[in-house]
Parts: structure tokens; C-alpha cells; sequence
């Protein structure tokens, strides 16, 4: 039995070696990599080649423009060194998107994979619940559950999540649609393997690309949304540093110290486009009809 499954595995290596091969010579995707493994590298490691942690205030240091001293990035308006801070907000934030990510895509994939699987009223009803979620304005979801909880990592990254999963349901629906009557799930179902056996581990590693592609999109997204909120003030709450609310403690001296603001917008526009890359890149890799082989 094991050897008459497996015979869709090395068609799936073979597709993943190709995939691959197409991933790298997608030039944008291999910047995206470079941008975003050299901020992750630069927020977890980083820290460590900073003089100052990003809770130490020097009030004699206050406003200190870039590349005074050991501060790289210049200070703040209590004297807090920017790049410390701006690091240690990163590993919140990073920290956010792939939990987001990892969340979003395990809820998305279960509705998507049982919806596309048992089809009729199973999935009309899995599919009204995901345009009823859609129908509301992500935004707004997110800052009205906000207001109701205690903002921290853990909470913002749940909130997140629970307004980034149905995308990638309906992704995954639609792949599983146009997988279950191949062949090699009528096989299964002839030698009686269980509907939950066919689901994830028939279908669900065949429409693993897709998945991939809606899973990298969704950390940009969550990145952008948890800097958003911190931003509006019921995200990452101060002391603790956030993109975001960097960004929002930089309103006000915009004019006279635009580095307090400029900063934090670079490091969330490169991670944002970064993981943009990637996914255009895994997209068009696991694309056959836009690839030359």
C-alpha cells in the first residue's frame, strides 16, 4: 500500500527541484532574500554590537542626529538610542508576521482542504463564513478587537491572524477543487484510505505551492497591519518598542528630527517589500505557464 502511494512523491521532488531552480533566477525574489535576511540578521543579532540596550535614556544625548557617536541611527527625545530600539522593535515584529503566518495558514488550509474536499453544503457553508469575515473591513476588525483586549505580542499576532486567514482558504480551496478527482486520489479512495488521510496527506502537499506563496504575502501583510495599529496607538504599547508606535512618537518632531521617523519607515518598507519579492518570486516559480522549462 505504502508503494503504490508513494509514487506521487518523487513527481513532487521533481516539481520542487524546478520550482527551485526558477526561484533563483527570479532577480527580484533573490533581492527580496537578501533584504530580508539581512534585516532579520541585523534585528536578532544586531543588538549585541550596540553600545546601548533600548530602554537606556541619556537625557544629555536627547535628539542626537545619525552617526553622533555610538549612536548609529541618532536618539530619540529621551536619549534612547534609535538602532537599539529600532532592532528590538524588529524582533517584535518579525516575531508577529510569522506567527501570523504559521496561524493564518494552518486555519486557512484546514477550512480550504475541507471545504474543497466534501464540496456541496460543506463547503457552502465554510465559504459563507469566510465572505462574512471578508465583508468586513480588515482595518476596522482589527482596531475594534484591539480596543476590547490587553495589546502584547501574543494578542496583536491572534488578531491579526484572525482577519489574514481567508485568502488563503479560499487559495487552498480552489487547488484542492481541481485536485481531488486526479488520479492518484481516486487510487486512494479505491484502496479505502480515510478522507482525513486523503486530505492532508494526498491532497493538501500537492497544493503546497500555493500555500507557500499566500503564506509569505501574509507575513508582509502582517507586518504592515501590526505597524499600522501600534501606529494608531492599540498595538505594542511603550515602553516596548514597535515599529509602529516609533513611528507614532515621530509625529511631532517631523520637521526638526526626521530621522526619528524616517528609520522605522525604511525598515518597514524594506521588510513589507522584501517579502513582496519572495512571494512574486515563489509565485511565478511554482507558475509552470510562466516558466521557460
Amino acid at each position: 500500500m505504502t508503494a503504490t502511494l508513494s509514487t506521487s512523491a518523487p513527481r513532487r521532488v521533481l516539481l520542487g527541484s524546478r520550482a527551485l531552480r526558477r526561484f533563483v533566477r527570479h532577480k527580484l525574489a533573490m533581492i527580496g532574500l537578501v533584504m530580508v535576511l539581512s534585516l532579520t540578521l541585523a534585528c536578532f543579532f544586531g543588538p549585541y554590537l550596540l553600545a546601548y540596550d533600548e530602554l537606556f535614556i541619556d537625557l544629555r544625548a536627547r535628539f542626537a542626529p545619525p552617526g553622533t557617536g555610538a549612536h548609529i541611527f541618532g536618539t530619540d527625545p529621551l536619549g534612547r538610542d534609535i538602532a537599539a530600539r529600532l532592532f528590538h522593535a524588529g524582533q517584535i515584529s518579525m516575531a508577529v508576521g510569522f506567527a501570523v503566518m504559521a496561524i493564518a495558514t494552518t486555519i486557512g488550509s484546514v477550512v480550504g482542504v475541507v471545504s474543497g474536499y466534501y464540496g456541496g453544503k460543506v463547503a457552502a457553508v465554510l465559504m459563507r463564513i469566510v465572505d462574512a469575515f471578508l465583508s468586513f473591513p480588515s482595518v476596522f476588525l482589527l482596531l475594534a478587537l484591539a480596543a476590547f483586549i490587553q495589546p502584547g505580542p501574543v494578542m496583536i499576532a491572534l488578531i491579526i491572524s484572525a482577519t489574514s486567514w481567508m485568502e488563503v482558504a479560499r487559495i487552498v480551496e480552489a487547488e484542492v477543487k481541481s485536485l481531488r478527482d486526479r488520479d492518484f486520489v481516486q487510487a486512494a479512495r479505491m484502496l479505502g484510505l480515510s478522507k482525513s488521510w486523503i486530505m492532508f496527506r494526498e491532497l493538501l502537499p500537492n497544493a503546497i505551492g500555493p500555500i507557500i506563496v499566500a503564506a509569505t504575502l501574509t507575513v508582509a501583510r502582517a507586518i504592515l497591519l501590526e505597524a499600522y495599529i501600534s501606529f494608531l496607538g492599540y498595538g505594542i504599547q511603550p515602553p516596548l518598542p514597535s515599529w509602529g508606535n516609533m513611528l507614532n512618537g515621530a509625529q511631532q518632531y517631523l520637521a526638526s528630527a526626521p530621522w526619528l521617523a524616517i528609520v522605522p519607515g525604511v525598515a518597514i518598507t524594506v521588510a513589507v517589500t522584501g517579502f513582496n519579492f519572495i512571494g512574486d518570486g515563489l509565485r511565478d516559480a511554482f507558475d509552470s505557464r510562466t516558466a521557460g522549462e
